[in-house]
């Protein structure tokens, strides 16, 4: 029984942690494109999407603070 619970936690866990990889990239992907964007974006879609993937990625790094999730 306790091998079961350890073998999912691990399969959890490895997939939080790609998980928090991709949506890093989004975030850091949103980010350039805002500071790109600058001047020209009048209606901050770029910032609201830039919020959204910083958003969903500080939920799953708390996530995995909370789990105790180190990455490799």
């Amino acid at each position: 029984m306790f091998r079961r619970k350890n073998r999912l936690k691990r399969e959890y866990d490895e997939r939080l942690v790609r998980l928090l990889a991709e949506t890093r990239e989004e975030w850091l992907q949103a980010r350039e494109i805002e500071r790109q964007a600058g001047r020209f974006d009048d209606e901050g879609v770029a910032r609201v999407q830039r919020q959204i993937a910083e958003s969903r990625h500080f939920y799953l790094f708390k996530e995995a603070r909370e789990r105790n999730v180190h990455m490799k």
